[in-house]
């Protein structure tokens, strides 16, 4: 017996209404609600190709973590050399899209945007042995400021932070080299999975641990100094965003603070604003800062002692990690 709730696909009264619906799609991209690159259709950089990228970078910085599970040390060089050859012909192609989003390749030719993506793309190549440097360093902070944990392989395979770092030092590099939007690619694919949001422009110096991670969000113009511990939720954000005449917000502007060397930024601290924390300083759990503190602070809930030699806040949270 036929299903009476169930129509032929040929019947009329259950047409979509296609035309309609796609009419006023048109009109939504082309004339009321435009969101396209002004000058009309565009490649644009795959998320899937850059997820290969970072994953084809990551196997040759650290190849016996990352890479092939029967590398000997005959082969190694071999499997890193191969490795960064594909890795890079892929980066060289998702640059050329993404140039040309930035208004001064609007013009350029094909070949023109080809062959200024294969220089920026072998200059990024020179530089993975420096990564690679910082990267080994925030794995030894790591390492050194988390009493639970137990080797470096835990730490590569396992740490949320370390994940984290990787993506940023090196879309880092490709901001400083004139490419944000993969930039911006690379860390987004990072906060997705840990949590840990770092904008590619901010400086960060070697040494940094991003203890647990979930919640952490640091800024455009941040800058960070060397051996820098911080802790789950904490946010280096901007205070106020200024805007122009018309209302639209400035861009670029130094926003976010400068957290010199030896710093450590425990759970729930929210800074904010282009202030300065002092070399050495100890800025305690769920603070709210919005002002610069000198050298050898230590800042908790309610109350301030600046200076060197300051006694630690007694917040609870100096064991965090352990």
């Amino acid at each position: 017996m036929p299903n009476k709730l169930s129509s032929p696909p040929n019947d009329p009264s259950r047409e979509w209404g296609l035309a309609e619906i796609v009419a006023g799609l048109r009109a939504s991209r082309e004339d009321l609600h435009r969101t396209r690159h002004p000058l009309g259709i565009r490649e644009l950089p795959s998320r899937d190709a850059i997820v290969r990228i970072v994953n084809g970078l990551r196997s040759a910085l650290f190849p016996t973590h990352y890479g092939a599970p029967d590398l000997t040390d005959e082969s190694v060089d071999y499997y890193v050399g191969q490795t960064l050859e594909s890795t890079l012909r892929l980066l060289h192609e998702q640059m050329r899209r993404a140039l040309r989003f930035l208004p001064q390749y609007r013009d350029s030719s094909d070949a023109e945007l080809s062959n200024h993506a294969f220089d920026i793309a072998r200059e990024f190549g020179t530089q993975l042995p420096a990564i690679r440097a910082l990267l080994v360093s925030d794995i030894q902070a790591a390492f050194t400021g988390d009493p639970a944990a137990q080797h470096i392989t835990e730490i590569l395979l396992c740490y949320p932070g370390v994940w984290a770092m990787t993506h940023h030092r090196l879309a880092h590099a490709l901001h400083r080299l004139g490419v944000p939007l993969l930039a911006r690619f690379i860390n987004e694919i990072a906060h997705s999975a840990t949590g840990i949001d770092i904008h590619p422009g901010a400086t960060i110096g070697p040494s940094f641990f991003i203890d647990h991670g979930t919640g952490v969000v640091i800024g455009e113009t941040a800058i960070i100094g060397e051996r820098v511990r911080v802790y789950q939720a904490v946010t280096l954000g901007a205070k106020s965003f200024p805007s122009s005449s018309d209302g639209t917000l400035v861009k670029g502007n130094a926003r976010h603070p400068i957290v010199e060397d030896d710093v450590v930024i425990y759970a729930g601290a929210t800074i904010l604003g282009r202030v300065t924390i002092g070399r050495g300083s100890v800025i305690g759990g769920n603070v709210w800062l919005t002002h610069s503190v000198p050298p050898g602070s230590n800042v908790s809930q309610g109350k301030v002692r600046e200076g060197a030699g300051a006694e630690p806040p007694d917040n609870g949270h100096h064991s965090y990690g352990a």
